[in-house]
């Protein structure tokens, strides 16, 4: 169970002093991932934070789709859905394709669907809103 730190620094109730196992904080420091993946995380947390890029990914989980799509779905301009794929496309998140003259985007992996997934299920848990 994870215990908060007051502005004391000393755990709230459950600690009467402050101590150190040092060996517990050796163990997990040492089952943390290296700086760069920890990095790539937490900006991809961020990105699913934006709501408008959030509900494109949703979008694509569903189904591959364009731009012009992805804008009614979102109902942001396509311009907006464009620069959002484009920061998603950098996180690794999206992937697209040419289709003629349109350009069709999709979930790059399975991960990103499985996390979307994971994700949603955990929102719903505390009820539906």
């Amino acid at each position: 169970m994870n215990k908060r730190s007051d502005e004391t620094g000393s755990c709230a109730a459950e600690c009467q002093g402050r101590i150190i196992d040092a060996d517990a904080v050796a163990r997990v420091g040492a089952s943390l991932p290296a700086t760069g993946p920890q990095t790539r995380l937490a900006a991809l947390f961020a990105a699913c934070g934006d709501t408008t890029r959030l509900r494109i990914l949703l979008a694509l989980a569903a189904e591959d789709l364009c731009v012009c799509d992805l804008s009614e779905i979102a109902g942001v301009s396509e311009s907006a859905v464009s620069h959002q794929l484009r920061i998603l496309r950098d996180l690794g998140l999206v992937a697209w394709e040419r289709d003629g003259k349109r350009a069709v985007y999709r979930l790059a992996d399975d991960h990103v669907r499985q996390l979307l997934a994971i994700g949603l299920v955990h929102a719903q848990e505390g009820g539906e809103s």
